[in-house]
């Protein structure tokens, strides 16, 4: 027989092999939603992306994208597959820690103290047994729900799992080996690799408390109590000193060097940069210089580790040597030591409270100066901005504030999980009831349950799958027939608590290390991230580290497992066979239920939705998009793949801001600069960031040009103030605003369809309401008044409607997205959601023959709840395409129009949404009464038995899953009032009258 160390390897790179082809064949072949689209783009071509970036994962995303050999097409699969191999030696890596603990329990070799040399080679019975644990473990984590989620898509969470997992390893093979000399070149790695980490996620930081415990362990012939809290709090310095000394410390005390000697002391850009650096690495000589002097190894060891940190965290260097290149996505714009600061401590998304602040109803009492924000001018740095730091009552602030976000929608989700009223200060009960119920109960150990025990479904919020609740009876079929609904029956956890027990009676100390690890990489950073009552997606992504330490328990089960058969086998190899069977059965469960659900080797619904909306568009065009889904598959088409970059994507909420306003101005590929004319003093972040509504009852109207240029101006005309000492604002006197057109000139551009002459106006109107127009409204309307209707504007049809400013009458509809033109619909109706007077030749041309739709008609492919959003959104682009049709008295084209939808989305693939009901009329008048009947009671059917669900059996998923049904029954009751089917009409009024009273 092979040595045990040769099995060791050998398993584990089997091990390794068996993942990475269970990741490839289930990869995502294009990039997925959320922020993968955008980390492909920015891998691929060095770019810039959202704080605080992920530069090490970009850097080999980069390498890995050079083996697509110019196909484009294969730029997503090679980054994907960055995730995959991460995640494979992930797995690797936990089956070399799990083999390493099972070895010393088999062995019982000691923990603290010197290790004897020369310990014995485990027997072939003992081999089998501590390689089925490695496998065991290894497997059960490769196939949990978030683990595999993470592992087929270009996101950080795959690499960041890679760290933690391989600076566990590293630690424990620096126990092993602690008593030999060079023995620190193992923690010096870890440094390095800690380093690494921070360019993907700081995750990995938080695996720093269990790898203190190894050391201390290892180091102290008798631990004590007192040993072990000075350990935690050292180890928690440690971790304080790089999140915040090391990450944003060196750069603000760089910046702040910077700002001194060329403000102060008249020295030329970046010499107090230089200054800083000459004096950080003279205090590192000092520092080496002080460790050999004193022949301390403690020192050598502690200044090495630092550089090492240092050195991989050179990644960073990355972003602002490539920001200050002007590349085309550049968020933040962090090309100076100044504003990467900023961009490192992700100023934009603001702070929530942790040990002590303000809960949710707090009074401001008044607004302090914060931090300055500097920018060039001339030769010096001047103040653009200073944050203003909210200041409160300490009578409304508290200790762990959990209850602290002021947004209306998040009240009423807060009263879902205790009762807190508006007005009344949260008592610390309600606080600490919220944190255990909530955002420890809900946001962590349902995410747990996912991977270890099953999961309901994959609709957002749904909890884990017991055993006991297994059953399909009475399920509505949207969770009864979903490929995520998968029930483990909590064999994995099962196994995991035995492993538990076992290794806390017979190795306590390396017990409490991965429970150190399980804590800090689950519940800790449910305590630091202070979640809100509702998120726009589910987080189970952040706490895989936990489900990777309980991974190790569920390998060191097989040893329990084999200790519980002593008794009834005799033989140590029938007794490791018979153990690892029987621990098998967790990765095979988890397999075998989780591979439809992971499975995305044929899923490119992400993608399409974004080349079929900048394909909804005229040539050199300009597009007001939401942010996430909406724009980043965009980004990736456009970067990626070079789809239509004629056209400018402009994301609506980074308009706030003045640095993407400064890159909008700018060329991109074919893209010419948007037309914008104010200067960019009206716009710099402090400044018109949001105009008032201050009606002079002297205007009754506001054109719309000479509104753009009264702001230009900084016209007193426009200036109003809300309190003595308070500084002066811009704002708008009416609603009523207008727009001149010169229809010669318009009519000469060739933009007027043939049916639509008769509609073009000298004069748009429209009234902006009582909300302040905030920077990107301003900048909006500022290219209305300045384009001419020379280049194209459109909204992405997925724009909530508060950002059309009421602009909908001159919306046509030509897509997936609503051309602004001086043409008014003349049917449009303020209440109907139908925006956008329809295009027909158009929108036929793009839906028809331009669109792609790849396997949505596939069977056998799971789209979640993300994935069945953007079909939803076609299917009532093609209703309306089909009725516009039939208005126009057209039956074959809007039969064409109907059969193409249900060729590309069939209810079996893609099942009936709200929308579906907007067919019934069309189908009915084209003849296909069957097709018609079929949606209605469908719709009917599946929203009777899932109302009847929720309000019974899940009455905290019932206020948000009850919305899509009603709206659904809604749409049925009107589809079937309008065709005169009043028994399926009936039916649907009678379930919304029996569940509206709910709402």
């Amino acid at each position: 027989m092979r040595s045990y160390k040769s099995l060791n390897d050998v398993v584990g790179w089997l091990v390794f092999a068996i993942a990475t082809l269970t990741y490839l064949l289930t990869l995502e072949p294009t990039a997925s939603f959320w922020d993968c689209g955008e980390f492909i783009a920015c891998s691929y071509k060095l770019l810039v992306p959202h704080p605080p970036g992920a530069p090490t994962f970009l850097l080999l995303g980069r390498i890995f994208s050079l083996f697509s050999f110019g196909d484009v097409t294969k730029v997503s699969v090679l980054v994907n597959a960055l995730s995959a191999l991460s995640s494979s030696f992930t797995v690797l890596f936990l089956f070399w820690s799990i083999t390493m603990l099972a070895k010393k329990l088999v062995l019982h070799r000691p923990v603290a103290g010197h290790t004897v040399p020369g310990t014995p080679e485990p027997t072939q019975g003992q081999t089998l047994l501590i390689l089925g644990a490695g496998v065991v473990g290894a497997l059960s984590f490769a196939f949990s729900d978030s683990f595999w989620f993470n592992a087929v898509e270009g996101e950080v969470y795959a690499m960041s799992s890679l760290c933690t997992a391989a600076v566990v390893w590293i630690m424990l093979k620096w126990e092993n080996r602690a008593h030999e000399a060079d023995s620190d070149k193992w923690l010096i790695l870890i440094a390095y690799v800690i380093g690494l980490s921070i360019g993907v996620h700081l995750l990995n930081l938080l695996a720093v408390p269990a790898l203190a415990f190894i050391y201390y362990y290892r180091r102290t012939q008798n631990p004590t109590t007192m040993g072990g809290m000075i350990t935690l709090v050292v180890s928690l310095v440690i971790v304080g000193l790089i999140l915040a000394g090391i990450i944003p410390g060196l750069p603000t005390l760089a910046g702040s060097f910077e700002v001194f000697f060329v403000n102060s002391a008249g020295l030329p850009f970046n010499s107090g940069i230089i200054i800083f650096l000459v004096l950080f690495i003279g205090l590192l000589w000092f520092g080496f210089r002080y460790s050999f002097s004193k022949k301390s190894r403690l020192v050598n060891t502690a200044m090495l580790s630092l550089v090492f940190i240092l050195i991989g965290y050179t990644s960073y260097l990355i972003i602002p040597i490539r920001s200050s290149y002007h590349p085309t996505i550049n968020e933040n714009n962090p090309e100076d030591v100044l504003s990467f600061v900023s961009y490192l401590k992700r100023e934009q998304y603001g702070d929530r409270p942790l040990l002590y602040g303000p809960q949710f109803n707090a009074r401001p009492i008044r607004y302090e100066d914060g931090a300055p924000r500097y920018v060039r001018e001339g030769d010096k740095y001047v103040v653009a901005e200073k944050r203003q730091n909210i200041v409160y009552d300490d009578a409304d602030k508290m200790l762990l504030p959990r209850i602290y976000s002021p947004q209306p929608e998040h009240l009423y989700n807060y009263q879902k999980w205790v009762d807190v009223r508006e007005g009344v200060k949260p008592t610390m009960g309600q606080n600490l009831s919220f944190l255990f119920r909530y955002q420890m109960g809900h946001q962590f150990w349902r995410y747990f349950l996912w991977n270890y025990v099953g999961r309901e479904s994959d609709i957002q919020q749904s909890g884990g799958l017991w055993p006991w609740n297994a059953g399909k009876a009475g399920l509505p079929e949207r969770v009864a027939e979903s490929p995520a609904r998968n029930n483990f029956f909590a064999i994995p956890l099962i196994l995991g608590l035995i492993g538990l027990f076992f290794h806390a009676r017979r190795d306590s100390r390396n017990a409490f290390i991965v429970g150190l690890l399980f804590v800090f990489t689950g519940l800790a950073i449910v305590v630091y991230l202070n979640q809100p009552p509702i998120e726009p997606r589910e987080r189970d992504y952040t706490f895989t580290g936990a489900t990777y330490a309980f991974a190790i328990w569920i390998g060191l089960s097989v040893l329990g497992i084999a200790e519980l058969l002593r008794k009834v086998l005799q033989a140590d190899t029938a007794r490791a066979i018979a153990a690892s069977a029987i621990g098998l059965l967790a990765p095979a469960i988890l397999v075998a239920q989780g591979w439809n659900d992971h499975d995305r080797s044929d899923r490119y619904n992400s993608v399409d939705s974004a080349k079929n909306l900048l394909n909804s568009l005229q040539p050199n065009a300009i597009v007001f998009t939401n942010g996430d889904n909406d724009t980043f598959p965009l980004w990736y088409a456009q970067e990626v793949e070079g789809v239509r970059t004629d056209v400018r994507v402009a994301v609506l909420s980074y308009l706030n801001t003045d640095w993407y306003i400064e890159q909008m101005r700018r060329r991109a590929y074919e893209s010419q600069p948007l037309p914008i004319s104010m200067p960019a003093d009206r716009y710099k972040q402090g400044t018109n960031d949001y105009l008032p509504y201050a009606e002079n009852p002297a205007v009754q109207e506001v054109n719309l040009k000479q509104f753009v240029d009264l702001v230009k101006q900084n016209s007193d005309l426009l200036k109003v103030s809300y309190g003595e000492g308070q500084p002066s604002m811009m704002s708008f006197p009416t609603r009523k605003f207008y727009l001149d057109v010169d229809t010669a000139a318009v009519e000469k551009l060739g933009l007027i369809p043939a049916d639509r002459r008769k509609q073009l106006v000298s004069r748009m109107e429209w009234d902006m309401g009582k909300g302040a127009i905030e920077k990107k409204n301003l900048v909006i309307l500022d290219m209305l008044a300045t384009n001419n209707w020379k280049r194209p504007i459109y909204f992405s049809s997925t724009v909530a409607g508060s950002d059309f400013m009421n602009l909908q009458p001159y919306f046509q509809l030509e897509g997936m997205a609503y051309r602004v033109l001086p043409l008014k619909d003349p049917n449009y109706e303020p209440r109907s959601s139908d925006e956008g007077y329809v295009e027909k030749n158009i929108m036929f041309e793009n839906m028809m023959k331009k669109f792609a739709f790849r396997n949505l008609n596939k069977p056998g492919i799971f789209y979640d709840e993300n994935n069945l959003r953007f079909p939803a959104n076609y299917r009532d682009k093609f209703a309306r395409l089909a009725n516009a049709y039939l208005a126009a008295g057209d039956k074959v084209k809007a039969k064409q129009v109907l059969d193409k939808a249900f060729e590309a989305m069939p209810d079996e693939t893609i099942p009936y949404d709200y929308y579906s009901p907007q067919f019934v009329p069309a189908l009915v008048t084209v003849g296909d009464q069957a097709r018609a009947q079929d949606i209605m009671d469908k719709m009917t059917g599946r929203a009777q038995v899932a109302l009847a669900y929720y309000q019974t059996h899940n009455p905290a998923l019932f206020d948000i899953e009850s919305q899509t049904y009603l709206l659904g029954l809604q749409s049925v009751y009107r589809a079937a009032e309008q065709v005169g089917d009043q028994a399926r009409a009936t039916k649907a009024l009678e379930l919304l009258q029996q569940y509206y009273p709910r709402q």
